[in-house]
């Protein structure tokens, strides 16, 4: 089964506090949602491998640590996860960024894909999967789906706040897929919105409300 690691460092929770917040502005969120992902990041590659290299100091030849083996990518799905790019690529800026756009059919409620554009060798790298809200799952769960099918082995899911609906359906659907959670969340309500969450982060985002 798939690691759910849910943040606990304070400056995350302070920061998620913020963004809760009704009369946080379109402006104060969207950076915050960049910080947000920024220190998220650097939590969720803890356990990327490294090994020696050679290198010379002014002083002396010594032996150093650099990343190891597989590079990184950024996928965000669109819209609301293209909040979270920046503060992953403040991290890791040698990470390309690749994009999946899906939309929901009001007919079926299934997610359909109308964009997808990866870098060309995404079947080497650890993907990033972001999105700020894990609610049902099936954007998320679609999203990992269409990675899989073009070749994509490593994926690792990186959300803001989730509702346990969420987490359980991909923990079902796509047991290897280990879920970042800036904080989790009680339930669900009628409407599909996470309770306490914050609303639409897409529209918080850029201002669309």
């Amino acid at each position: 089964m798939s690691k759910v690691v849910v943040m606990d460092h304070p400056l995350i929770q302070h920061k998620i506090g913020i963004i809760r917040r009704t009369e946080t502005s379109s402006k104060e969120f969207r950076e915050m949602i960049g910080e947000i992902a920024m220190l998220m990041c650097y939590e969720a590659t803890r356990d990327l491998k490294l090994e020696d290299v050679e290198i010379e100091t002014p002083i002396t030849k010594m032996t150093a640590k650099e990343l190891a083996g597989k590079k990184l990518a950024v996928v965000p799905i669109l819209r609301a996860g293209l909040g979270m790019v920046e503060g992953m690529l403040a991290m890791i800026p040698a990470a390309k960024v690749g994009h999946i756009g899906l939309y929901r059919d009001p007919e079926t409620l299934v997610p359909v894909e109308y964009y997808c554009k990866l870098p060309a060798d995404s079947s080497e790298r650890d993907i990033f999967v972001v999105d700020p809200m894990l609610a049902t799952g099936g954007s998320a769960e679609a999203a990992i789906t269409m990675l899989k099918q073009k070749g994509v082995k490593n994926i690792r899911f990186m959300c803001i706040i989730a509702a346990p609906e969420g987490v359980k359906k991909l923990q079902e659907v796509h047991p290897d897929v280990d879920i970042y959670i800036g904080a989790l969340d009680d339930h669900l309500n009628d409407h599909g919105y996470i309770v306490p969450g914050l609303g639409d982060a897409g529209d918080r985002i850029f201002g669309t409300k």
